[in-house]
């Protein structure tokens, strides 16, 4: 299989080592807009390098994954979609709703697939708390706290590119909520904090914020995430039901010190970021996109799996703005 891989940063670099080592991958084909940093990672990888993200299209790949800057995914899975290829996306396909929509509008049209990379649906713990909500294990559940903690900011310059920490952070949060527990969020209560870094304020953005969600069987969520977690990278979900509770993400690299006398020490190597603790979901969900390819499994995260999760998040800015409960039918779905 030979595989177009569009964005040659951090992740894509990340991406392309994965899909060198996967036995179907017979041919990588990378691009960016930078060609010098396209050619180098060619040179580390294996790859081929193509002058240009129009080449990609143009060298009969079977199938392109993209790991562009987040402004290009709907342009690039709608030049997919007409070419016929199916696609794995990092998320966002777009940062607002109407570039989402006609971008799952084209990929519709053209009956080709789009997997989205919403890696924590191949997470072993996320996996494992799915399959105890769903076998009744914890009895009925009645509520969940999810967190997102980065332990640094990202460049100023990010910040008014990424649409916010709602659309950019906790939207992983508000799709991974959704898998695990099979309902959907039907209201939010949100705010935020500017508190910290001046960049925040400029941007118009928050380094953290808070959301409250009501579920459709009134199993009540919390979702917070900051940009200031300086313990380090922690990503955690608490699922409480009337048997039992259980913890994703609490393990001996969380970086989390108990104050009590007999709890747990720190951790002696924290998680510094999101690649280091999510490695082996990242390799796992490219994997089952080549499965997809080859028609060996369903999708496990379609274009409307992306957009269900952009509600959400829409839904909480919109709060968080407005400081009232945001009822998730304002927020259009297509």
């Amino acid at each position: 299989m030979r595989i177009g891989l569009v964005g040659t940063g951090r992740i894509g670099t990340f991406h392309s080592a994965a899909l060198s080592r996967h036995p179907e991958v017979t041919s990588l084909v990378v691009a960016d807009a930078d060609p010098v940093r396209a050619a180098g990672l060619a040179a580390r990888t294996g790859a081929v390098a193509a002058p240009s993200v129009a080449d990609v299209f143009a060298v009969g790949v079977d199938a392109v994954v993209i790991t562009a800057a987040t402004s290009a995914h709907a342009e690039l899975i709608g030049r997919a979609a007409r070419a016929g290829l199916p696609v794995f996306c990092e998320k966002p396909i777009a940062l607002g709703l109407p570039g989402t929509l006609a971008a799952l509008a084209e990929v519709e049209a053209a009956g080709t697939v789009l997997q989205l990379g919403f890696q924590r649906r191949f997470d072993a713990g996320y996996a494992a708390a799915r399959e105890a909500v769903r076998s009744g294990r914890l009895g009925r559940l009645h509520t969940v706290r999810a967190l997102t903690s980065d332990p640094a900011p990202p460049p100023a310059a990010y910040l008014p590119l990424s649409g916010g920490l709602f659309r950019d952070c906790l939207v992983h949060d508000f799709d991974v909520l959704r898998w695990v527990t099979g309902r959907e969020v039907t209201e939010v209560y949100a705010t935020g904090s500017d508190a910290g870094p001046a960049m925040f304020r400029a941007a118009g953005d928050v380094g953290t914020a808070a959301a409250v969600l009501t579920l459709d069987d009134g199993t009540l969520a919390t979702a917070t995430a900051t940009r200031l977690n300086g313990a380090g990278y922690d990503v955690r979900m608490e699922l409480a039901g009337e048997n039992d509770q259980l913890a994703v993400g609490l393990d001996d690299r969380t970086p989390l010190t108990s104050a009590e006398p007999t709890g747990p020490a720190a951790p002696l190597k924290p998680w510094p970021g999101f690649l280091e603790r999510f490695a082996p979901a990242y390799e796992a969900e490219l994997a089952a996109f080549i499965e997809v390819v080859r028609g060996q499994r369903a999708n496990p995260c379609d274009g409307r799996e992306a957009l269900q999760a952009l509600r959400i998040a829409e839904a909480c800015e919109l709060s968080r703005r407005e400081r009232r409960l945001v009822d998730l039918a304002e927020v259009s779905g297509g």
